[in-house]
């Protein structure tokens, strides 16, 4: 018995080719999917509800804000629109800032620091 085949002018010899181990499958039941509780829910939407009134407050009576970034950029300006994830603000220049850059932020006149 030969053992042994060619290929494009190579031979290869299969009788020292290493075994594998055979792996054998186990059964598990299928996992559940992930859900959230419906308390972390309602308190994410109460607090969703709150920052969408705050900001859309401002956007309506144009109120000048100051925007303090994570790294300590202060970017003054007039909130033009926002999404989920990031504001539009006006000011010398026009700016979009993500909302996760955002350390804190207070209207003009209030002395914060």
């Amino acid at each position: 018995m030969n053992t042994s085949s060619t290929f494009s002018g190579l031979e290869i010899d299969h009788s020292e080719a290493p075994s594998l181990p055979r792996v054998r499958a186990k059964k598990t039941a299928p996992a559940a999917p992930f859900r959230f509780t419906n308390s972390a829910v309602e308190e994410e939407s109460a607090y969703r509800q709150a920052e969408l009134f705050y900001l859309q407050k401002q956007i309506q009576s144009q109120t000048q804000m100051v925007i303090v970034l994570a790294d300590g950029e202060r970017i003054e300006g007039v909130i033009e629109w926002y999404d989920r994830r990031a504001l539009k603000i006006r000011g010398r220049e026009k700016v979009l800032v993500y909302k996760s850059a955002i350390k804190y932020m207070y209207k003009f006149g209030e002395n914060m620091q």
